[in-house]
């Protein structure tokens, strides 16, 4: 049975990257986390350790791909069915970035610009042989994408209400459900109450 490992934001970045390089092609790699477990700031740290190994690396943050505010607060600005369900848009990034990235050999960076509330206007960029797509946000699994890789970032409630700021308080009834009800197998399980302080246990094979 496999157990938690203490590691580091460094070395966590590097095993992904190593995970990474036992897929040759194009690789679309998940973090999922709460955004106070700063999904986006360890996709970063990945992205640096496989461009370290010679491939060429992207972040995409969820937050790129909200849907529009019309949307988004159709049932208020904390209705946390509609954070699970309505607020980002996972089929966008699937078409987009998942399912292009492999079989377009492009992806689009972003989607929606989520402070003017407008269309990002971004351009499609070009997938080059080897890729690493690094995706991160809030409930990533669950939601039938296929990645190649997947890191998941735990916290329990406790660590969820120290770290959210107090405007935000609100989504951690959501990411809790939504966490709960998420069967999926990972590869990498992250107890990350403590980001500077991670332990990590692998799933390899699953």
């Amino acid at each position: 049975m496999s157990i938690f490992i203490p590691s580091t934001p460094q070395a966590l970045a590097g095993q992904v990257a190593a995970l990474c390089q036992s897929r040759p092609s194009v690789t679309v790699v998940a973090v999922d986390g709460a955004d106070c477990a700063r999904p986006v700031e360890l996709a970063r740290l990945i992205g640096s350790a496989v461009e370290a190994l010679d491939r060429p690396s992207n972040v995409v943050s969820l937050h790129d791909y909200v849907r529009p505010a019309s949307l988004r607060f159709e049932f208020g600005h904390e209705d946390t069915l509609s954070y699970r369900t309505m607020w980002f848009d996972y089929e966008a990034l699937d078409r987009e970035v998942i399912t292009s990235s492999r079989d377009r050999q492009t992806w689009l960076p972003k989607l929606w610009d989520e402070t003017t509330d407008r269309s990002a206007r971004s351009t499609r960029e070009t997938v080059h042989e080897r890729h690493v797509l690094i995706v991160a946000g809030p409930m990533l699994l669950g939601r039938g994408l296929d990645f190649a890789i997947t890191v998941r970032l735990d916290m329990s409630e406790a660590a969820l209400r120290r770290h959210t700021p107090s405007a935000a308080v609100w989504t951690i009834d959501a990411l809790l459900e939504h966490h709960s009800a998420v069967t999926e197998p990972v590869d990498l399980e992250v107890r990350y109450d403590h980001p500077a302080r991670p332990a990590v246990r692998a799933h390899l094979g699953r």
